[in-house]
């Protein structure tokens, strides 16, 4: 299921776990369907038996900006106009390393991709993923990993070792996370599995239409 690009403002208070997968149903459901679901619905795509804790969640996100609606009126609910896209949080290296991403810069609007609200974009720096079609100048599309243990081998990852970051094939051998380029030229990169924190996995790549013309 895909998911509308909307990236709260950073006004706005966080939304718990709960909350944010009802949220983000709800945004699917509405931009699909054209109009709210029914509290019924709401408890059958959250896996719950009373209307309670679908009430409850409303409420939080009507108190928190996210949406509006009737209480005791689910069919009113609508989601609040919110800036579309991604953040931009900086570049990432595909050759050597570069200082690890900080502050959002921009946002990047992709509306018509799978998106979800914690996803963020890095510019990407160097060729050292060019056999994956990963260029200088792309932007990478990244997805915050909970549990870098359930990664596939081989899974495209945003990588921080100390104070840099880099995109790399990721390989795990014995107690060592190895990165691996797509590029003959460069060396996989070797470092003990403490040292590496996985901040991303790839879900998409953008290129401008300037970059396909160059």
């Amino acid at each position: 299921m895909g998911y509308a690009a909307i990236y709260p403002s950073k006004h706005m208070e966080p939304l718990t776990e709960a909350q944010r997968e009802l949220y983000e149903w709800l945004v699917d459901y509405i931009r699909i369907n054209q109009h709210s679901p029914s509290i019924r619905q709401m408890m059958r795509a959250m896996n719950l038996r009373s209307p309670a804790p679908i009430q409850s969640r409303l409420e939080h996100l009507k108190n928190k900006g996210y949406i509006d609606w009737n209480e005791g009126k689910a069919r009113t609910i609508r989601i609040l106009a919110e800036p579309k896209g991604v953040p931009i949080l900086g570049a990432i290296a595909a050759g050597s390393m570069v200082e690890a991403f900080t502050d959002t810069v921009e946002h990047l609007d992709l509306s018509t991709l799978p998106l979800k609200m914690d996803d963020f974009a890095l510019r990407v720096r160097g060729d050292s993923m060019i056999d994956a079609l990963i260029d200088e100048g792309d932007i990478v599309i990244m997805r915050p990993v909970r549990d870098p243990a359930s990664l596939r081998e081989g899974t495209i990852v945003a990588a921080r070792v100390e104070s840099t970051t880099t995109l790399k094939y990721l390989h795990r051998e014995g107690s060592e996370i190895v990165l691996k380029p797509a590029n003959k030229d460069y060396d996989p990169m070797r470092y003990p599995a403490a040292e590496v924190f996985i901040q991303g996995r790839l879900v998409a790549v953008w290129r401008g239409y300037d970059a396909l013309r160059a």
